[in-house]
Protein backbone atom coordinates (compact mmCIF):
# COMPACT_ATOMS: atom_id res chain seq x y z
CA UNK A 1 0.00 0.00 0.00
CA UNK A 2 1.90 3.34 -1.03
CA UNK A 3 1.94 6.31 1.50
CA UNK A 4 -1.28 8.39 0.56
CA UNK A 5 -3.02 5.00 0.74
CA UNK A 6 -2.03 4.57 4.14
CA UNK A 7 -2.07 7.74 5.46
CA UNK A 8 -6.04 8.15 3.95
CA UNK A 9 -6.76 4.52 5.58
CA UNK A 10 -6.09 5.42 9.04
CA UNK A 11 -9.14 5.07 10.43
CA UNK A 12 -8.15 8.87 13.60
CA UNK A 13 -11.30 9.48 15.22
CA UNK A 14 -12.51 13.01 14.94
CA UNK A 15 -9.73 13.82 12.49
CA UNK A 16 -10.80 13.59 8.82
CA UNK A 17 -8.46 12.27 6.05
CA UNK A 18 -9.09 14.90 3.88
CA UNK A 19 -9.82 19.17 4.17
CA UNK A 20 -11.06 21.36 1.65
CA UNK A 21 -10.14 25.16 2.53
CA UNK A 22 -12.27 27.58 0.33
CA UNK A 23 -12.30 31.55 1.01
CA UNK A 24 -15.60 32.94 0.60
CA UNK A 25 -16.18 36.92 0.25
CA UNK A 26 -19.56 38.41 -0.43
CA UNK A 27 -20.57 34.91 -2.70
CA UNK A 28 -24.12 34.49 -2.06
CA UNK A 29 -25.34 33.67 -5.21
CA UNK A 30 -22.27 30.85 -6.17
CA UNK A 31 -22.53 28.84 -3.06
CA UNK A 32 -25.47 27.04 -3.87
CA UNK A 33 -23.93 25.87 -7.01
CA UNK A 34 -20.58 25.19 -5.58
CA UNK A 35 -21.90 22.31 -2.72
CA UNK A 36 -24.33 21.23 -6.29
CA UNK A 37 -21.27 20.44 -7.74
CA UNK A 38 -18.10 19.77 -4.86
CA UNK A 39 -20.36 17.71 -2.60
CA UNK A 40 -20.89 14.51 -4.78
CA UNK A 41 -17.30 14.39 -5.94
CA UNK A 42 -16.28 14.43 -1.77
CA UNK A 43 -18.48 12.22 -1.17
CA UNK A 44 -17.39 9.68 -4.12
CA UNK A 45 -13.71 9.53 -2.81
CA UNK A 46 -14.55 7.19 -0.19
CA UNK A 47 -12.61 9.31 2.41
CA UNK A 48 -13.48 11.25 5.38
CA UNK A 49 -13.15 14.48 4.34
CA UNK A 50 -14.42 18.16 6.02
CA UNK A 51 -14.87 21.26 4.00
CA UNK A 52 -13.70 24.41 5.76
CA UNK A 53 -15.85 27.50 4.15
CA UNK A 54 -13.65 30.65 6.00
CA UNK A 55 -16.19 33.80 5.84
CA UNK A 56 -13.68 36.55 5.04
CA UNK A 57 -16.12 39.14 6.55
CA UNK A 58 -19.08 39.17 4.06
CA UNK A 59 -21.35 41.96 3.98
CA UNK A 60 -24.07 40.23 1.70
CA UNK A 61 -26.10 37.11 2.81
CA UNK A 62 -23.38 34.65 2.27
CA UNK A 63 -23.11 33.59 6.07
CA UNK A 64 -26.56 32.51 5.72
CA UNK A 65 -26.23 30.61 2.65
CA UNK A 66 -23.34 28.76 4.48
CA UNK A 67 -25.63 28.44 7.92
CA UNK A 68 -28.13 26.83 5.24
CA UNK A 69 -25.88 24.41 3.52
CA UNK A 70 -24.40 23.29 6.87
CA UNK A 71 -27.92 22.23 8.39
CA UNK A 72 -27.73 18.95 5.41
CA UNK A 73 -24.22 18.75 5.11
CA UNK A 74 -22.23 17.60 8.31
CA UNK A 75 -19.33 17.80 6.55
CA UNK A 76 -19.34 21.64 5.98
CA UNK A 77 -17.61 23.86 8.57
CA UNK A 78 -17.63 27.51 8.52
CA UNK A 79 -15.07 29.72 9.76
CA UNK A 80 -15.45 33.60 9.70
CA UNK A 81 -13.60 36.27 9.96
CA UNK A 82 -14.58 39.46 12.09
CA UNK A 83 -13.37 40.98 9.48
CA UNK A 84 -12.50 41.13 5.68
CA UNK A 85 -8.99 39.96 5.78
CA UNK A 86 -7.96 39.72 2.46
CA UNK A 87 -8.03 36.44 -0.11
CA UNK A 88 -4.47 35.08 0.88
CA UNK A 89 -5.18 35.84 4.63
CA UNK A 90 -8.95 33.81 4.37
CA UNK A 91 -6.88 30.94 2.93
CA UNK A 92 -4.07 30.80 5.84
CA UNK A 93 -6.87 31.04 8.50
CA UNK A 94 -8.35 27.80 6.95
CA UNK A 95 -4.83 25.88 6.55
CA UNK A 96 -4.45 26.71 10.44
CA UNK A 97 -7.91 25.16 11.00
CA UNK A 98 -7.81 22.40 8.54
CA UNK A 99 -7.08 18.59 10.47
CA UNK A 100 -6.97 16.49 7.29
CA UNK A 101 -3.63 14.59 6.00
CA UNK A 102 -3.96 16.26 3.21
CA UNK A 103 -5.63 19.43 2.18
CA UNK A 104 -6.70 21.09 -1.20
CA UNK A 105 -7.28 25.06 -1.35
CA UNK A 106 -10.34 25.80 -3.85
CA UNK A 107 -11.88 28.89 -5.00
CA UNK A 108 -15.48 29.32 -4.46
CA UNK A 109 -16.40 30.66 -7.81
CA UNK A 110 -16.18 27.41 -9.38
CA UNK A 111 -13.57 28.22 -12.21
CA UNK A 112 -11.43 25.69 -11.09
CA UNK A 113 -13.38 22.59 -11.13
CA UNK A 114 -13.72 20.29 -8.23
CA UNK A 115 -13.98 17.30 -10.43
CA UNK A 116 -9.87 17.29 -11.16
CA UNK A 117 -9.46 16.79 -7.19
CA UNK A 118 -9.85 12.89 -8.00
CA UNK A 119 -6.74 13.41 -10.28
CA UNK A 120 -5.01 15.37 -7.99
CA UNK A 121 -5.02 12.75 -5.45
CA UNK A 122 -3.78 10.09 -7.73
CA UNK A 123 -1.39 12.37 -8.62
CA UNK A 124 0.00 12.70 -4.84
CA UNK A 125 0.29 8.86 -4.98
CA UNK A 126 3.68 9.38 -6.75
CA UNK A 127 5.48 10.36 -3.17
CA UNK A 128 5.07 14.38 -3.88
CA UNK A 129 4.30 16.93 -0.71
CA UNK A 130 2.10 19.02 -3.46
CA UNK A 131 0.09 19.27 -6.51
CA UNK A 132 -1.16 22.15 -8.26
CA UNK A 133 -3.46 22.64 -10.40
CA UNK A 134 -2.15 24.52 -13.93
CA UNK A 135 -4.68 26.39 -15.51
CA UNK A 136 -4.21 24.75 -19.40
CA UNK A 137 -6.77 27.28 -20.94
CA UNK A 138 -7.65 30.71 -19.75
CA UNK A 139 -9.89 31.73 -22.88
CA UNK A 140 -12.19 32.89 -20.02
CA UNK A 141 -9.66 35.39 -18.98
CA UNK A 142 -9.42 38.81 -20.55
CA UNK A 143 -6.34 39.10 -22.39
CA UNK A 144 -4.92 41.87 -20.57
CA UNK A 145 -5.26 39.69 -17.75
CA UNK A 146 -3.59 36.30 -19.17
CA UNK A 147 -0.71 38.86 -20.75
CA UNK A 148 -0.18 40.38 -17.49
CA UNK A 149 -0.17 36.96 -15.51
CA UNK A 150 2.16 35.28 -17.82
CA UNK A 151 4.66 38.41 -17.86
CA UNK A 152 3.93 39.05 -13.92
CA UNK A 153 4.65 34.82 -12.98
CA UNK A 154 8.11 35.43 -15.18
CA UNK A 155 9.08 38.17 -13.30
CA UNK A 156 8.58 36.68 -10.03
CA UNK A 157 10.50 33.55 -11.31
CA UNK A 158 13.40 36.05 -12.51
CA UNK A 159 14.00 38.20 -9.73
CA UNK A 160 13.34 35.54 -7.14
CA UNK A 161 14.62 32.40 -8.30
CA UNK A 162 11.51 30.53 -6.99
CA UNK A 163 10.36 27.94 -9.69
CA UNK A 164 6.76 28.80 -9.47
CA UNK A 165 4.29 27.25 -11.89
CA UNK A 166 3.26 28.85 -14.62
CA UNK A 167 -0.57 29.51 -14.84
CA UNK A 168 -1.09 27.89 -11.41
CA UNK A 169 -3.09 29.35 -8.81
CA UNK A 170 -4.23 28.95 -5.73
CA UNK A 171 -6.09 25.36 -6.50
CA UNK A 172 -3.33 22.97 -5.12
CA UNK A 173 -3.37 20.24 -2.89
CA UNK A 174 -1.04 19.63 -0.05
CA UNK A 175 0.59 16.98 2.35
CA UNK A 176 0.11 17.61 5.81
CA UNK A 177 4.10 18.14 6.37
CA UNK A 178 3.36 21.08 3.83
CA UNK A 179 0.68 22.99 5.75
CA UNK A 180 2.31 22.37 8.87
CA UNK A 181 5.53 24.10 7.33
CA UNK A 182 3.96 26.96 5.94
CA UNK A 183 2.12 27.48 9.18
CA UNK A 184 5.01 27.68 11.34
CA UNK A 185 6.30 30.38 9.06
CA UNK A 186 5.71 33.47 10.70
CA UNK A 187 5.17 35.91 7.69
CA UNK A 188 2.65 38.24 7.60
CA UNK A 189 0.66 39.02 4.15
CA UNK A 190 2.25 35.90 2.69
CA UNK A 191 1.11 34.90 -1.29
CA UNK A 192 1.32 31.49 -1.11
CA UNK A 193 0.88 30.70 -4.64
CA UNK A 194 4.84 31.75 -4.22
CA UNK A 195 5.36 30.65 -0.72
CA UNK A 196 4.49 27.11 -1.69
CA UNK A 197 6.87 26.25 -4.35
CA UNK A 198 9.55 28.67 -2.13
CA UNK A 199 9.77 25.75 -0.14
CA UNK A 200 11.05 23.23 -2.26
CA UNK A 201 9.05 20.31 -1.27
CA UNK A 202 8.28 18.02 -3.91
CA UNK A 203 5.50 18.66 -6.58
CA UNK A 204 3.49 17.83 -9.59
CA UNK A 205 1.00 19.15 -11.51
CA UNK A 206 -2.46 18.50 -12.83
CA UNK A 207 -3.76 20.19 -16.00
CA UNK A 208 -7.17 21.35 -16.02
CA UNK A 209 -9.87 23.46 -18.73
CA UNK A 210 -10.38 27.14 -16.50
CA UNK A 211 -14.24 27.87 -16.59
CA UNK A 212 -15.98 31.62 -16.33
CA UNK A 213 -16.82 32.46 -12.91
CA UNK A 214 -19.99 30.47 -12.01
CA UNK A 215 -22.08 33.47 -10.94
CA UNK A 216 -21.50 36.88 -8.87
CA UNK A 217 -18.67 38.97 -10.13
CA UNK A 218 -15.00 39.08 -9.68
CA UNK A 219 -13.87 39.89 -6.25
CA UNK A 220 -10.30 40.72 -7.57
CA UNK A 221 -9.84 43.83 -8.87
CA UNK A 222 -7.06 45.45 -10.58
CA UNK A 223 -6.15 47.46 -7.27
CA UNK A 224 -6.16 43.99 -5.70
CA UNK A 225 -4.04 42.47 -8.28
CA UNK A 226 -1.68 44.83 -7.73
CA UNK A 227 -1.28 45.14 -4.22
CA UNK A 228 -0.63 41.29 -4.76
CA UNK A 229 1.89 41.97 -7.46
CA UNK A 230 3.69 44.44 -4.72
CA UNK A 231 3.74 42.08 -1.68
CA UNK A 232 4.90 39.28 -4.24
CA UNK A 233 7.78 41.13 -5.26
CA UNK A 234 8.77 42.58 -1.93
CA UNK A 235 8.07 39.48 -0.64
CA UNK A 236 10.54 37.21 -2.35
CA UNK A 237 13.09 38.92 -3.51
CA UNK A 238 15.88 41.53 -3.17
CA UNK A 239 16.46 42.93 -6.16
CA UNK A 240 14.08 45.91 -6.18
CA UNK A 241 16.65 46.72 -3.38
CA UNK A 242 19.61 46.32 -5.59
CA UNK A 243 17.79 48.36 -8.58
CA UNK A 244 17.42 51.10 -6.18
CA UNK A 245 21.36 50.76 -5.57
CA UNK A 246 22.23 50.95 -9.22
CA UNK A 247 19.93 53.31 -9.88
CA UNK A 248 21.18 55.42 -7.20
CA UNK A 249 24.81 55.02 -8.58
CA UNK A 250 23.84 55.95 -11.75
CA UNK A 251 22.13 58.91 -10.76
CA UNK A 252 25.32 59.70 -9.02
CA UNK A 253 27.41 59.54 -12.34
CA UNK A 254 25.02 61.25 -13.97
CA UNK A 255 25.61 63.83 -11.18
CA UNK A 256 29.48 63.97 -11.79
CA UNK A 257 29.29 63.93 -15.40
CA UNK A 258 27.15 66.62 -15.54
CA UNK A 259 29.18 68.74 -12.95
CA UNK A 260 32.53 67.91 -15.06
CA UNK A 261 30.50 69.11 -17.87
CA UNK A 262 29.80 72.13 -16.06
CA UNK A 263 33.87 72.99 -14.95
CA UNK A 264 35.02 72.07 -18.70
CA UNK A 265 32.73 74.30 -20.00
CA UNK A 266 34.04 77.33 -17.78
CA UNK A 267 37.28 76.44 -17.94
CA UNK A 268 37.15 76.77 -21.94
CA UNK A 269 34.67 79.87 -21.44
CA UNK A 270 31.87 78.49 -23.32
CA UNK A 271 27.81 79.64 -21.68
CA UNK A 272 26.10 77.01 -20.27
CA UNK A 273 22.73 75.87 -21.09
CA UNK A 274 20.19 77.91 -19.43
CA UNK A 275 17.49 76.70 -16.72
CA UNK A 276 16.13 74.15 -19.17
CA UNK A 277 18.91 71.65 -18.97
CA UNK A 278 18.85 72.06 -15.25
CA UNK A 279 15.32 71.58 -14.70
CA UNK A 280 15.79 68.10 -16.46
CA UNK A 281 18.52 67.46 -14.61
CA UNK A 282 17.56 68.15 -11.55
CA UNK A 283 14.40 66.34 -12.54
CA UNK A 284 15.72 63.45 -13.44
CA UNK A 285 17.61 63.09 -10.14
CA UNK A 286 14.68 63.18 -8.51
CA UNK A 287 12.95 60.77 -9.97
CA UNK A 288 15.63 58.27 -9.22
CA UNK A 289 15.40 59.17 -5.85
CA UNK A 290 11.81 59.02 -5.58
CA UNK A 291 11.68 55.66 -7.25
CA UNK A 292 14.24 54.51 -4.44
CA UNK A 293 12.38 56.11 -1.80
CA UNK A 294 9.55 54.10 -2.96
CA UNK A 295 11.08 50.84 -3.24
CA UNK A 296 12.54 51.37 0.03
CA UNK A 297 9.17 52.09 1.51
CA UNK A 298 7.24 48.92 0.42
CA UNK A 299 10.62 46.70 2.68
CA UNK A 300 9.92 49.67 5.56
CA UNK A 301 6.49 48.49 5.17
CA UNK A 302 6.79 44.69 5.78
CA UNK A 303 9.55 45.17 8.58
CA UNK A 304 7.20 47.83 10.31
CA UNK A 305 4.34 44.93 10.13
CA UNK A 306 6.34 42.18 11.17
CA UNK A 307 7.50 44.12 14.35
CA UNK A 308 3.97 44.74 15.31
CA UNK A 309 3.16 41.37 15.33
CA UNK A 310 -0.75 41.57 14.20
CA UNK A 311 -2.48 38.80 13.65
CA UNK A 312 -3.27 38.37 10.23
CA UNK A 313 -7.21 37.77 10.54
CA UNK A 314 -9.64 37.47 13.91
CA UNK A 315 -11.92 34.13 13.63
CA UNK A 316 -15.18 35.52 14.96
CA UNK A 317 -17.01 31.86 14.73
CA UNK A 318 -15.75 28.73 14.13
CA UNK A 319 -18.74 25.80 13.71
CA UNK A 320 -16.55 22.71 14.76
CA UNK A 321 -15.83 24.98 18.08
CA UNK A 322 -19.72 25.83 18.49
CA UNK A 323 -20.66 21.91 17.93
CA UNK A 324 -18.30 20.27 20.10
CA UNK A 325 -19.08 22.81 22.90
CA UNK A 326 -22.61 23.13 22.27
CA UNK A 327 -22.84 26.65 23.14
CA UNK A 328 -21.00 30.03 22.74
CA UNK A 329 -21.40 33.59 22.80
CA UNK A 330 -23.46 36.07 20.49
CA UNK A 331 -21.50 38.43 18.37
CA UNK A 332 -23.18 41.73 16.38
CA UNK A 333 -22.05 39.14 13.41
CA UNK A 334 -24.75 36.78 14.35
CA UNK A 335 -27.75 38.90 13.85
CA UNK A 336 -28.55 37.89 10.26
CA UNK A 337 -27.84 34.29 11.10
CA UNK A 338 -30.53 34.33 14.24
CA UNK A 339 -32.87 36.41 11.86
CA UNK A 340 -32.84 33.11 8.92
CA UNK A 341 -33.14 30.73 11.87
CA UNK A 342 -36.24 32.72 13.27
CA UNK A 343 -37.29 32.91 9.52
CA UNK A 344 -37.01 28.90 9.13
CA UNK A 345 -38.63 28.23 12.65
CA UNK A 346 -41.43 29.81 11.53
Amino acid sequence: MDPLDRALSDPTLGRPELSIVIPVFNEEDVLPLLALRLRPVADGLGRSYEVIAVDDGSNDQSPVVLQRLRREWPQLRVVRLRANAGHQAAISAGLACARGDYVVTLDADLQDPPEVLPEMLAAMRGGVDVVYGVRSDRSSDSAFKRLSARAFYRLIRILSGTHAQVDAGDYRLMSRATVDAINALPEHHRVLRFVVPALGFPSASVAYHRDERAAGRSKYPLSKMIRLSLDSVTGFSTAPLRAATWLGLLGGVGALALLGYALVAMAVGHTLPGWTSTVVAVAGVGAVQLLCLGILGEYVGRMYAHLQARPTYFVAYDSLASTSTGQRSATPADEPLRAESRRASL
